[in-house]
């Protein structure tokens, strides 16, 4: 008598926000997966669909319920997690037919709702070889995330509320994880967290044993770590540092980048540079001593690549605080910055603050920002034009009527989906996504680069 293998259920995810919340969605993906579940791209194919939200601006919130309201509507069965979970009771007041709802990074209970949802049909002859852990990133990069939480208060973040105070993974946990990933064919590892400076303060850099030799739980340890990895080619992967607090140690990684060990690409979230600006956002005020340390990473590394982020309308800011931020800029030549208006989020402290400035003043003052960076990078890529570069390959095109294939790829000064893009003619017909080779830069504008293979 045959036994028939029953069918897998299926689950479908939508995952909103940061890079934070796309490993959770992978990791959550990848428990449902060793329990015999299988994944669905639509939702006609969903046995349960999860959304896994964002809840840090409202702009954010309102994506994150009409994601929701789509998926009740094209699947009806929906659990909902991430962190916006933490507002269940307005969630339900709008779709109360959502099957449960969880909060960030709470792994297990998403999984045991989805076992009561979509019961696992898994039986004895299912998953008798191992799979890899679900990505959901393309092969070749992959994000490693190295705490969750965040000890600083902020005025305008509300992040400890939603996923608590640091907490630092196990420093051998996160190498081993990194190099289960090289192996599997990551070409680039985006290390992201909340402020990743500041991994291992919570368990006051604990040594661990990696490799038969000490390691602290420290970002300084885990670069130099990063560092040794090689590909299944013998190369270094490249490896990404995001949400870098500008702290005193940092100075340490420069070295490493000059080096090649660790690319040359630092993401710190500065928010202003004005003194009476940051000291309302309750940020620290130092902005004349990050500039010196700026030019002394550049003497060091001269290809470091620094992007950042910066809020304009916050509640005080003077038409002088925003001059002094431009002036700030000038100086400090910033590779990639993104802007954002001030918007107040529920729970935030800065909701409090007198002195709100008007929204056509945002709006003015962000065209002056982006106006501003927009220059400074124009000058800056113009600068490359000539140089032949290491690209990252990330997609290539399909030949064109002369038989020229193009591909998109990225410098080691852009991260994915954040930076700026090169362009590229005339690549091999056999050239693959994942693949680093060395491009001659020919023309830039103010975001991306074009060239051609050297």
């Amino acid at each position: 008598m045959a036994t028939t293998i029953p069918q897998a259920r299926r689950v479908g995810m939508v995952s909103l926000g940061c890079p934070k919340a796309l490993v959770d969605s992978e990791r959550i993906l990848t428990k449902l997966r060793a329990d015999g579940y299988a994944m669905s791209a639509d939702y006609d194919g969903a046995d349960v669909v999860l959304v896994n939200t964002c809840g840090f601006l409202d702009s954010a919130k309102e994506e994150s319920l009409a994601a929701i309201g789509e998926a009740i509507a094209e699947n009806g069965r929906v659990i909902v997690t991430g962190c916006m979970g933490n507002e269940a009771d307005a969630i339900r007041a709008r779709f109360p037919e959502v099957l449960a709802i969880t909060g960030a990074h709470q792994y297990e209970a998403v999984v045991e709702a989805v076992h009561e949802a979509a019961p696992a049909t898994q039986g004895p002859f299912v998953d008798l070889i191992p799979q890899q852990d679900v990505k959901l990133t393309p092969r070749h990069y992959s994000y490693l995330k190295i705490s969750e939480g965040c000890n600083h208060a902020c005025a305008f973040c509300i992040i400890p509320q939603l996923r608590g105070k640091l907490a630092s993974r196990r420093i051998d946990a996160v190498l081993r994880e990194a190099e289960k990933l090289v192996a599997a064919g990551t070409q680039e590892l985006l290390v992201i967290s909340q402020d990743t400076s500041a991994y291992g303060v919570d368990v006051r850099h604990e040594e661990r044993t990696w490799k038969g030799h000490p390691v602290r739980t420290h970002m300084t340890d885990l670069a130099r770590e990063l560092g040794q990895l090689r590909t299944a080619e013998g190369r270094a992967p490249w490896v990404r540092l995001h949400y870098v607090y500008p702290y005193p140690h940092v100075d340490a990684v420069i070295p490493l980048m000059a080096e090649g060990l660790i690319t040359p690409y630092l993401d710190i979230p500065f928010q202003h540079a004005s003194p009476s600006v940051l000291r309302a956002m309750k940020r620290p005020a130092n902005e004349a001593k990050v500039l010196e340390r700026l030019k002394g990473w550049r003497e060091i590394c001269p290809d470091i690549a620094i992007r950042s982020s910066f809020v304009v309308g916050f509640p005080g800011e003077t038409e002088d605080d925003f001059q002094y931020l431009l002036d700030w800029l000038d100086e400090a030549q910033l590779d990639r910055v993104g802007a954002f208006r001030f918007e107040p989020v529920e729970g935030a402290a800065a909701n409090t603050l007198p002195d709100p400035v008007p929204e056509e003043v945002k709006e003015e003052r962000y065209a002056r920002v982006m106006e501003k960076t927009e220059a400074i990078s124009a000058a800056k890529l113009a600068a490359k034009v000539g140089r032949t570069i290491p690209v990252i390959i990330d997609e290539v095109g399909e030949p064109d009527e002369d038989g020229d294939i193009g591909a998109t790829g990225r410098s080691q000064a852009d991260a994915p989906e954040i930076d700026g893009h090169v362009y590229l003619r005339n690549v091999p017909a056999d050239l693959q996504p994942g693949a680093i080779i060395d491009v001659t830069i020919e023309e830039a504008d103010a975001h991306d680069l074009f060239g051609a293979p050297a």
